[in-house]
């Protein structure tokens, strides 16, 4: 079983009110939380883009830990202490513990172990709900990670899962929680109360106005960098993101995809003509007209 470490840092919230207080603040419904595993989420902006992205799961009684981009640690903290007010909450980065994942065949779930050295506890193994088929994925959390695999082969895995992440696939203030499929994956508690920026996902959910969205990517040649746009007869259609070898992500405009494949319009990134798919996961649909389709 591959195992990678990351560029990630864990942000732990403690207290009596930890789990009350980042449910009122983040995307993902707490209450549906199960110990043993990690699951996507977001802080967003009033107007309902994500700022931060992170993985969250529960460390222990009122205890929940936040993954995140290393970059943006100090930011997510600084922001969360702003909501903190009169909460009962502990708000610390966890420097001391790595992150990072391993993934196969969950039958042989021994050789996890393998990822902590020989001396010292292994590394809390948490199931990653992002990976909604195929092997198990599993997000390690350690003093230690005795990491046997390159990056290259995590973001292969996410390209063929459709995983977007962050920095590599969007930048934060630029996408709306739909674009990344966190409506899709668990990312997004429709059923509980207010958090920021919910009015403007609920609309879009409700509305079925979101346009934009993860797809799946290939080519018959090797795809361009990730930040290459996407376009159909020079008009622009979306952008690629992580890119392994011949298969891609990209986020693009699902009105003007279909407009594109009911005229047989080559999409084309750069000089690379790409065919874009919906990741056989998700639950949404090209819409049945491209014509007057509503800017989400």
């Amino acid at each position: 079983m591959p195992t990678v470490q990351f560029d990630r840092t864990v942000i732990e919230i403690a207290g009596p009110e930890a789990e009350h207080f980042l449910q009122n603040i983040v995307t993902a419904d707490l209450d549906q939380l199960a110990g043993g595993e990690a699951k996507p989420s977001a802080l967003l902006s009033p107007q309902g883009k994500i700022l931060f992205e992170f993985l969250v799961s529960r460390a222990g009684e009122d205890r929940l830990r936040l993954d995140t981009i290393a970059g943006a640690a100090d930011d997510l903290v600084r922001r969360l202490t702003l909501y903190r007010l009169r909460a009962k909450v502990d708000i610390s980065k966890q420097d001391q513990l790595l992150v990072g994942a391993t993934w196969g065949d969950e039958s042989a779930s021994s050789e996890i172990d393998s990822a902590a050295p020989a001396a010292g506890p292994a590394p809390a193994r948490l199931r990653d709900t992002r990976f909604v088929q195929g092997p198990a994925v599993w997000r390690l959390y350690g003093a230690a990670i005795a990491a046997d695999a390159p990056l290259s082969a995590w973001d292969a895995l996410r390209v063929r899962h459709a995983v977007a992440e962050a920095a590599a696939d969007y930048q934060p203030g630029d996408a709306f929680p739909h674009d990344v499929l966190l409506d899709q994956n668990g990312g997004v508690g429709f059923g509980k109360g207010c958090y920021v920026g919910q009015e403007v996902v609920s609309r879009m959910q409700h509305r079925g106005t979101a346009r934009r969205r993860v797809l799946a990517a290939e080519a018959d040649a090797p795809l361009p960098p990730a930040g290459t746009p996407i376009t159909a007869a020079g008009r622009p259609v979306g952008q690629l993101g992580t890119v392994a070898d011949r298969q891609g992500l990209a986020i693009a405009r699902i009105d003007r995809v279909k407009d594109a494949q009911d005229g047989g319009t080559p999409l084309m990134a750069g000089d690379v003509e790409v065919r874009l798919s919906i990741p056989a996961w998700a639950r949404f649909r090209f819409p049945d007209s491209a014509a007057g389709q509503e800017e989400a």
